[in-house]
């Protein structure tokens, strides 16, 4: 095990036996569909965007999107194809809304620092590092503005919005990024920016999370609880989460 990731964080929180089953057994889990197609796509698009490359948004979506969507068929990955048509004008909708609502958020005196950074940080008393890809960083004067991109359906709800484990992800990436660039934490801000695919109006929505240094000691310390954990080699069941698990009921964990 070199490194640990936050989408492989989230799978041990769900069900550390569950975890064992995919980063350690290497059973296929869940592969994308439809709904990560679009993601993809107008992640795509709005990285673009942030670097000022000259490209045509509508084209360029269209065409990632139906890569995307030629790869899960590849990989013989079921989807709706009819969902996914429905969601092409969705996407088309969101793509002018893009840089006005960055510049109403952050002001017309941004800059953009970096776009899909790479972290790979040593995590502290682990011979082990920290690995992610953060959406955009974005400077206005002397303070960092870590974002993160989120498609979804209409927005977010208060619950998803504080939900520990959701935050946790711009936690930790402020925590390394900060490492990695010897930049005092007081000085980075974490927000998200849902891309809404439903939305009548207002489709881009920043917001503000909040990675103060007492969120960072609870998102570390259930990082080392994981590392612990897996390489001690404790798988546990969480029974909690069998309603809705892959392998719930199945010869891998009946």
């Amino acid at each position: 095990m070199a490194h640990i990731s936050y989408s492989e964080l989230k799978n041990w929180d769900f069900c550390p036996f569950y975890h064992k089953l995919v980063y350690i057994d290497k059973h296929p889990a869940f592969r994308g569909n439809e709904y990560t197609a679009f993601g993809t796509a107008i992640h795509n698009v709005c990285e673009k965007k942030l670097l000022n490359e000259k490209f045509d948004p509508k084209q360029t979506f269209v065409e990632e999107f139906k890569s995307s969507l030629k790869k899960l068929e590849k990989d013989e990955v079921e989807f709706d194809l009819g969902n996914a048509m429905k969601m092409v004008p969705q996407g088309i909708a969101i793509l002018p809304e893009i840089e006005p609502a960055l510049r109403a958020y952050f002001g017309d005196a941004y800059e953009v620092f970096s776009s899909e950074e790479k972290l790979y940080e040593p995590i502290e008393d682990h011979d082990l590092k920290f690995k992610g890809y953060m959406d955009a960083v974005i400077k206005v004067g002397d303070k960092y503005h870590v974002v993160d991109w989120k498609s979804c359906s209409w927005g977010w709800n208060a619950q998803k919005r504080n939900d520990r484990l959701v935050t946790y992800q711009l936690t930790l990436y402020k925590h390394y990024f900060c490492k990695k660039h010897n930049i005092d934490p007081k000085n980075v801000e974490t927000h998200f920016a849902l891309l809404k695919r439903t939305a009548k109006k207002d489709r881009v929505e920043f917001f503000r999370v909040t990675s103060g240094p007492k969120k960072t000691d609870n998102a570390l310390k259930l990082l080392y609880m994981a590392l612990y954990n897996i390489i001690n080699k404790r798988y546990i069941k969480k029974r909690t989460s069998c309603i809705g698990c892959m392998f719930h009921k199945t010869e891998l964990c009946p």
